[in-house]
């Protein structure tokens, strides 16, 4: 009896060392965390969904990953929210203003960013690289000024097109601890992770610049620690809510842009404008492809598309619309040959 009693106060001082570790004061507000890069974060970018499971398992459960996008497969049960938008450059993101969105949209309190491998694929210069940084730094602050902020020594890139992309990766990689010396403060930190060293372009990746399985793992390995120590310092910001009451009404309009094109891509982006003197709760976008053109990928916005037929409605967080305010969604998208510019229409 004696030892039954002593196995289960043991049992119950156990479970209540776990419950310590894991548990968090009722109400208290999750830890946004905002991955953000290209295809190596996003498509699908499976190391978020190691490296969600392990927090979770190690007692960081009062956390959630956010951004506009959504999980992309990986198998696995994990908080999949994320930015990291296949085959964009983080010049074209600080030049274009594209993430002052995604961050009043999420209101991250950590960002852990792996940007830069498609700006050094087209060869630009690394200073060139480190001011679009300092950019999207100084955006991140406005949203938060305790901004924690975690940016990657990028993975080595070795693809079969480009010879030079090596020794590129090399010279980003060499440039990026001054600049974060130089551009942390003490309110917002900046942390550099060193994700190149130790990685193989011909073990870790299936392409020369895409992790496999292996090169997941090693990912997910190298965030890990230091994102433990960003979270032993951030006071969660206050949750998002609404400040508008949605109500049906009011017309729209919706202006097309093509942001960028290359060879067989573009970018496209969409501004919905509430052009009524009500508030509208939800919004709906349509046009016709002239040219065959085909939709990828698609953020802050809901695709449906049949044929040359496109409509893209609002998704949760951006179809209240006061009068006079604005919405913006983007693609990525094919064309071959001709790229008119469609007209959309709004309701």
């Amino acid at each position: 009896m004696r030892k039954t009693s002593a196995l289960l106060a043991a049992l119950l001082a156990l479970a209540g060392a776990v419950m310590f570790l894991t548990t968090t004061p009722a109400g208290a507000a999750a830890t946004r965390i905002m991955p953000l890069g290209d295809s190596i974060t996003g498509s699908p970018g499976c190391w978020r969904a190691l490296l969600w499971n392990r927090l979770q398992s190690t007692g960081y459960t009062n956390i959630d990953f956010v951004g506009t996008l959504p999980a992309q497969g990986c198998s696995v049960s994990y908080d999949g929210d994320n930015e990291g938008h296949g085959g964009f450059l983080a010049t074209n993101v600080a030049n274009q203003n594209q993430l002052p969105g995604w961050l009043n949209a999420t209101k991250p309190d950590v960002v852990i960013m792996h940007f830069g491998t498609n700006d050094v694929w087209s060869n630009i210069a690394p200073a060139t690289i480190l001011s679009a940084y300092t950019t999207l730094v100084n955006q991140m602050r406005a949203s938060n000024p305790a901004m924690k902020i975690l940016v990657a020594k990028i993975i080595p890139m070795n693809p079969s097109s480009c010879a030079d992309c090596a020794q590129r990766a090399v010279n980003l990689n060499n440039a990026i601890p001054g600049w974060a010396a130089a551009t942390s403060t003490q309110q917002s930190p900046i942390t550099v992770v060193d994700q190149w060293t130790g990685f193989s372009t011909s073990a870790d990746t299936y392409d020369g610049v895409h992790p496999n399985a292996a090169g997941d793992q090693k990912i997910s390995d190298k965030w890990y620690p230091a994102l433990v120590n960003a979270l032993s310092g951030v006071t969660p910001s206050p949750s998002v809510t609404p400040t508008v009451t949605p109500t049906v009404g009011g017309g729209c309009t919706a202006t097309y842009k093509n942001a960028g094109q290359w060879q067989g891509g573009f970018q496209g982006e969409v501004t919905v404008k509430n052009t009524g003197t009500a508030p509208m709760s939800a919004w709906t976008v349509r046009w016709t492809f002239a040219d065959g053109q085909q939709i990828s990928q698609i953020w802050n916005g809901t695709l449906s598309a049949s044929g040359s037929d496109v409509s893209v409605r609002n998704v949760s967080w951006n179809g209240a619309l006061a009068p006079g305010a604005t919405a913006m969604f983007g693609f990525l998208a094919s064309w071959n040959g001709t790229n008119t510019a469609p007209t959309p229409t709004c309701s």
